[in-house]
């Protein structure tokens, strides 16, 4: 398939957002090389937007680069899993927790629960989670915090629509989801911070249990 081009200000931004899109789909598999030729004869672009695309790919832990191998696409299995969702479950409720006390409006995560109920495929029901989440704990007030968590938000994302393709649990999680928002939007601090570790412990938990090894690819039917 090859992408129209568009215009040069934007075509970093363009082939990020399309890649990201077809590693969140199963277009790009876990494993498969990224070659930057290959790429910018896809997107219709130079090598440049393409090798700023695949940089700030990595920094988000969908891909990865390596001296020898090149680029690939990041490889999901139960302890990669694990420890994103360690991460959050360490730091998320808290900083929910102090958003709730900063008195945040919250209209940022209702949009995305919205974006989420109405979207056409994984990969937009998974970046719409993450966008969910992220206005949950935007407002806690710490800045180094913010980015800790969004440093994994990606692969989150990747984990999610992983997760989804072997056990579409998504309706439940948004159940969840509005849950925690109500909760929030209340003003009960302890209440949401307490429903959103919760929220995230049952997920890790049911989809990858202690015995799990590799977890499947995302179905490319969803693409």
């Amino acid at each position: 398939m090859v992408f129209t081009p568009v215009p040069i200000p934007s075509r970093t931004q363009f082939v990020l957002e399309a890649v990201r899109h077809q590693i969140l789909t199963g277009g790009l598999p876990p494993g498969q090389p990224l070659v930057e030729a290959d790429l910018a004869a896809r997107f219709g672009v130079s090598k440049t937007p393409v090798r700023e695309a695949l940089k700030t790919l990595a920094g988000s832990g969908l891909v990865v680069m390596s001296q020898y191998k090149g680029v690939t696409v990041r490889a999901v299995d139960a302890a990669m899993a694990r420890e994103v969702y360690d991460v959050r479950l360490l730091l998320e409720p808290e900083a929910l927790r102090r958003s709730v006390a900063a008195a945040a409006p919250f209209d940022a995560a209702a949009d995305a629960l919205v974006r989420a109920g109405a979207a056409a495929d994984a990969a937009e029901r998974s970046l719409a989670n993450r966008d969910f989440h992220r206005a949950l704990y935007l407002s806690c007030g710490n800045p180094l915090l913010v980015r800790m968590l969004d440093e994994v938000s990606d692969q989150a994302a990747l984990v999610a629509t992983v997760a989804w393709s072997a056990d579409a649990t998504w309706e439940r999680e948004a159940a969840e989801h509005h849950d925690v928002l109500r909760r929030a939007r209340a003003g009960d601090a302890e209440g949401a911070a307490g429903a959103l570790h919760d929220h995230i412990a049952r997920f890790v938990r049911g989809a990858f249990p202690d015995e799990a090894g590799d977890i499947p690819s995302p179905s490319r039917g969803e693409a």
